[in-house]
């Protein structure tokens, strides 16, 4: 084990909630987060809810991965339904891109800031200068470190890495094993990491599982989890049981590697995010498994707090993750592991996808 990864298994663990099913999760309250007070500036005071509509300010990094164009599509659609006004903006990517539209669209006198960071470190600054004007910031999907965001809503992380190493042993409960983690700036992949080895560290310890490498995939990308799998494949003469890789893309560029080799369909590859090409490659037998995170009360989730922060309405929690500075009150909500077996009682029977997209029928 790594020491970066040593360091980071010493950070606080996510909540261990036994399953229950959808929606449930942001109803249940044993906790109440608070807006920040208003505070001064040197050009004014912050207003609070105005009489108009609750002004929302979406951040987000990328719209790459299909998962983010549904998140987006989510949010519009939430934002309509419930009468608010809304800015999206995207960063593509770039930390200092991200800074500069947050500070816009604070500028433009947004109620509640919406976060989907890039760098979860860097985006701390965000939320400082959120709070000097009195504006409320949730971290959406991925955690701001360091820092005193308001709320923090996602799936549960850690446990979706569980989930992935969990089934990867029970299939596969012995040989040699790939581990592509995503972004070392998204603690997401950091959790993602910590949840897998929670899972696989026994049987590595029993030596019945023996990682040849632990890498992460640089912004998430496929072309990365694809060299990182060719290295692999020529360190032990293509003799790879199982690949964990922590989401679609990366288990996409994984599978590449292995199609060159004559290995797709023979070495077992775990996923994240039901990507329709997943999803696809998972009924054609190249990929194994994914992981299924219903997007809509992720969004609407995020709506509907961001408008009772607005208007300085306690938001009812039951988590609370720490973020390096302090115990952040978090809405956390299940997800499902998916393969050949249930594809069509999960993605399809939700209208994620329709049975002719993944088919082709």
């Amino acid at each position: 084990m790594t020491a970066t990864l040593i360091r980071f298994m010493r950070l606080g663990n996510d909540t261990k909630s036994g399953m229950k099913r959808l929606y449930v999760v942001a109803l249940l309250a044993l906790s109440c987060v608070k807006a920040p007070e208003q505070t001064s500036t040197a050009g004014g005071t912050t207003a609070a809810p105005h009489g108009g509509p609750v002004r929302i300010g979406f951040s987000m990094d990328t719209l790459k991965e299909e998962r983010w164009q549904r998140d987006k599509r989510l949010v519009e659609q939430r934002a309509k339904e419930v009468g608010a006004a809304l800015d999206v903006q995207v960063a593509n990517g770039d930390d200092a891109v991200q800074t500069k539209q947050a500070d816009n669209m604070l500028t433009k006198g947004v109620d509640v800031l919406i976060v989907a960071p890039h760098n979860g470190e860097i985006a701390a600054s965000i939320v400082e200068a959120a709070h000097r004007k009195g504006v409320p910031v949730i971290a959406y999907d991925r955690l701001i470190r360091d820092s005193d965001v308001d709320l923090y809503l996602s799936h549960q992380v850690e446990k979706i890495g569980e989930m992935q190493a969990d089934y990867a042993q029970k299939h596969v409960p012995k040989g040699n094993y790939v581990l592509i983690g995503g972004s070392p700036t998204d603690y997401n992949a950091l959790l993602l990491r910590k949840g897998q080895m929670n899972v696989l560290k026994p049987a590595i310890d029993r030596h019945d599982i023996k990682v040849i490498s632990e890498q992460f995939a640089r912004e998430w990308k496929a072309e990365e989890a694809l060299r990182i799998t060719e290295d692999a494949l020529t360190k032990t003469g293509n003799k790879i049981q199982a690949i964990v890789a922590s989401n679609d893309g990366t288990a996409g560029g994984a599978i590449s590697a292995l199609e060159a080799a004559g290995l797709a369909g023979k070495v077992l590859v775990t996923g994240q995010d039901a990507q329709k090409d997943a999803v696809q490659r998972i009924v054609k037998g190249t990929q194994t498994m994914t992981i299924y995170k219903p997007i809509q009360p992720l969004a609407f989730g995020a709506v509907d707090a961001a408008i009772k922060l607005a208007k300085k309405q306690p938001v009812e929690t039951k988590d609370k993750i720490n973020n390096g500075k302090k115990d952040v009150p978090a809405i956390l909500i299940e997800a499902i592991a998916v393969d050949k077996s249930n594809v069509d009682s999960t993605v399809i029977k939700d209208g994620y996808f329709t049975h002719a997209e993944i088919y082709g029928q």
